[in-house]
């Protein structure tokens, strides 16, 4: 696939490194055009100027920024036609909570750009982990939600390449439960002095 990935932090530039190794084209962007040339020199993928020039092209874009600037990032690529996936978690400024209510920020950015082929993924998966996609042998999962099937498939297909076992979630509503988990996994660490290696795994009879 050709991927966009929009910042160049801890997930930005693991989710690079991770998709360059399975095999991806892979562009980085990032506010600070410097920082996107440096990752994309680490892992072997290419940088652009600026989200939109990033996205030109792109099958999947991944909004990898914090969360408070993901709704100007996308009114920049709207118009590719793209994949967009929302890997943010809007954690408030202390990281005690969420700063939604009764919705979910991936619902709130899709509110804000009709249109959009939005799915939710990749925000349950710490930065470590996104290169690292098994734990004793066995895959983690990947949670995915939204309301367009055809761009859930690509984004399925994304995770399944990085080592992912991919899970549907549902709608984009569902969106509001990966935030919360992200949130609890994020919380548990934090509490515990955890090295923010966890990661989710359902167990038991699927089929």
């Amino acid at each position: 696939m050709r991927v966009a990935i929009i910042g160049a932090g801890n997930v930005g530039s693991g989710l690079a490194g991770a998709a360059v190794a399975a095999g991806h084209q892979v562009t980085v962007a990032a506010a600070h055009e410097e920082n996107a040339v440096k990752v994309a020199e680490q892992v072997g993928g290419t940088s652009a100027a600026s989200a939109a020039d990033a996205s030109q092209g792109a099958d999947v874009v991944v909004l990898a920024v914090p969360a408070g600037v993901a709704a100007d990032v996308l009114g920049e690529i709207k118009g590719t036609g793209a994949v967009v996936v929302d890997a943010t978690n809007p954690l408030n400024e202390t990281y005690s909570d969420l700063t939604t209510s009764g919705t979910s920020h991936a619902e709130q950015l899709a509110a804000v750009v009709p249109g959009v082929r939005l799915v939710k993924a990749f925000n349950t998966v710490f930065a470590s982990r996104l290169g690292d996609a098994s734990e004793a042998g066995q895959p983690l999962d990947g949670y995915y939600a939204g309301d367009d099937d055809a761009a859930k498939q690509v984004v399925a297909e994304l995770l399944t390449s990085l080592g992912f076992r991919p899970i549907d979630a549902g709608g984009l509503r569902m969106a509001r439960s990966l935030e919360e988990l992200a949130f609890l996994n994020i919380s548990l660490n934090a509490r515990n002095g955890w090295t923010w290696q966890s990661g989710w795994r359902l167990t038991g009879p699927t089929v």
